[in-house]
This record gives C-alpha cells, sequence and structure tokens, in this order.
C-alpha cells in the first residue's frame, strides 16, 4: 500500500472512532432516555448504526494491522507493477487511458486507481512499455497496448 493510502486510511479510522462513534453513542442514550425500548424505532435504528459503525471500524484496525507500505524508490520502473503509473491505448479505438495501480483497499476509478486485483491490473504485471496485451474484461476482450510506465 502507498503511504499516502495509508495516511488516508488511519483518518478514516480517526474520524469513526472519535467522531461518529460518539454521536452515535449519543443517539443512543437519547433514545433509552424517551422509555419503552420494545417500541422505541429510535433507539434500534441507533443500534444498528452503532454496530455498523463498529463493524466498519474493525475491518480498517485488520486491514492497517496487515498493511505493509511500500517504499516507491525501491520499485523497478521498467515493468508494471505495484504503484505504477501505466498509459496505455485501447487498440480498438485509439482511445489512450493512464490508471495507477494500488492496493485494492485504494483504488478509485475517479481519480485513475484501479485495484491490482482488477483484470485489466492482472494483464499488465510485470508487462514493459510497448508490450500489447489482451484483457478480458465484463464488455468482452480488449487489446491495450502500453505506451509509457512511470512510478
Amino acid at each position: 500500500m502507498s503511504q499516502e493510502g495509508y495516511d488516508k486510511l488511519v483518518a478514516e479510522l480517526h474520524q469513526l472512532e472519535s467522531v461518529e462513534l460518539p454521536q452515535v453513542r449519543e443517539a443512543i442514550a437519547e433514545a433509552r432516555d424517551k422509555g419503552d425500548l420494545s417500541e422505541n424505532f429510535e433507539y434500534h435504528a441507533a443500534k444498528r448504526e452503532q454496530a455498523r459503525l463498529l463493524g466498519r471500524i474493525r475491518f480498517k484496525q485488520r486491514v492497517l494491522e496487515f498493511a505493509r507500505v511500500v517504499d516507491k524508490s525501491r520499485l523497478g520502473g521498467d515493468s508494471v507493477g505495484l504503484l505504477s503509473r501505466v498509459e496505455m491505448t485501447q487498440l480498438s479505438t485509439n482511445r489512450r487511458m493512464t490508471y495507477t495501480i494500488v492496493s485494492p483497499h485504494e483504488a478509485d476509478l475517479r481519480s485513475g486507481k484501479i485495484s491490482i486485483k482488477s483484470p485489466i491490473a492482472q494483464a499488465l504485471l510485470g508487462k514493459k512499455a510497448g508490450d500489447v496485451v489482451e484483457v478480458t474484461v465484463p464488455a468482452g476482450v480488449q487489446k491495450l497496448r502500453i505506451e509509457s510506465i512511470q512510478l
């Protein structure tokens, strides 16, 4: 995982633990003060939200527990790998695309970051600039030519 992704995950976990969880606990306390808990919708909704939030917190803690931050200076830039920024051309349409290959927890298609476990990234791994790869995606088979690789 990149240092940027690790820092973002730590910030999200801090937000959940220090802001959102106390708000939910306060909502539970307010709903409990309203009386009969068996028919109190607000209480049950707040408890469900607390359970959902605790699940997200546990998940993020586990991810951080096993995360390893990759030092970009130790990566080779001649072939595609984790944290590589790959510019490629889709041969059927001549459309250019640029993606950065990241860990699954950092993937965000809007910002051009695809998971290393995605079909495109799997097909690109280990390839060099100038190589043509065939990728099986939900829309069919695509041929991509790697134009450049950067770290």
